[in-house]
């Protein structure tokens, strides 16, 4: 279906030379002398690189749709990541190259939300908080604040976070997954 430039809104999906894009933002411009355009910065949904690109008043623009499912972490093998579907309840395998650095995150059982296109699962989001457990880390020595109050943890799914002096093996803390940034200690 092709959309004219006067429909563009910010989260539609479109179509350019093969590739997937979001807009993030657009802006009508209407020139004192000439036609009107539209000045859009889109996001690419396989790499999230930023395009920034001009429409003309008379291009048609192809509109992509996007599929969104529910899956649900079952377990990793070599290069790919295994899930199973919420609704219909099958396998479902994501490749490593697409989940990107989100794999550091992935803990069995937590749901993410994977986005297609043609039957081909273009990007994955995670939820924005998770819970996870130290699995290491340094001990905090107490009043050590002449360097930063923050030491290095390695968590259960294997990534490294900045954590508190506090924060001691064992202990849940909770995770900005879209930063990769401590938020709180659990327990």
């Amino acid at each position: 279906m092709t959309v004219s430039i006067n429909e563009l809104k910010a989260g539609l999906t479109i179509l350019i030379n093969g590739e997937i894009f979001s807009v993030v933002d657009y802006q009508h411009v209407k020139p004192g002398k000439g036609a009107a355009f539209v000045r859009t910065k889109l996001r690419n949904l396989k790499n999230n690189r930023i395009l920034e690109k001009t429409f003309r008043g008379d291009e048609k623009i192809e509109e992509a749709f996007i599929e969104e499912r529910k899956l649900q972490y079952q377990y990793h093998s070599s290069q790919m990541y295994h899930f199973m579907d919420q609704e219909s309840f099958e396998d479902v395998s994501i490749p490593e190259q697409v989940l990107g650095e989100n794999y550091k995150f992935l803990k069995e059982d937590i749901i993410i939300s994977a986005y297609s296109f043609n039957a081909e699962i273009i990007n994955i989001s995670l939820p924005i908080f998770i819970e996870l457990k130290v699995a290491d880390t340094e001990p905090g020595i107490k009043g050590d604040t002449a360097k930063s109050a923050y030491k290095s943890c390695t968590t259960e799914t294997g990534a490294t976070i900045q954590v508190p002096l506090f924060i001691e093996i064992g202990n849940s803390i909770k995770v900005d997954t879209r930063s990769g940034e401590y938020v709180e200690r659990i327990n």
